[in-house]
């Protein structure tokens, strides 16, 4: 695949992404507009997609073309499965805090004067 290096990252282009994805550039031009796909643009405009677009788009292609699922569909399971991983990595922090004594929330609890 043609790569763009830019610093340590390598960006490749649409043709490319298409090329090796079997979809049209046109598909690719649609999920950008759909808001699903957000490549960085060249200085002279061409669309340049990073491994992070391209693992997106290999779940929105499983998504339509395995599953049936319409872009609609598509926006609202890639946004579901980010706020997982933001609430798994919040569990996981939550998880290595220190537990709080629970015996002092119901000290404060039976206190008389006390919510």
């Amino acid at each position: 695949m043609a790569r763009v290096e830019t610093g340590e990252q390598g960006l490749y282009l649409i043709g490319e992404v298409a090329r090796v994805c079997r979809i049209h550039p046109q598909t690719l031009r649609l999920y950008e507009r759909a808001g699903l796909l957000r490549p960085v643009r060249s200085t002279g405009n061409a669309r340049l997609y990073s491994r992070e677009d391209l693992e997106r788009l290999s779940s929105i292609l499983d998504l339509t073309r395995d599953m049936g699922v319409n872009l609609a569909g598509v926006e609202i399971v890639l946004r579901l499965r980010r706020r997982v991983a933001e609430l798994e990595r919040e569990v996981a922090r939550l998880s290595q805090e220190p537990e709080a004594d629970p015996t002092a929330t119901e000290r404060s609890r039976s206190r008389p004067g006390t919510a």
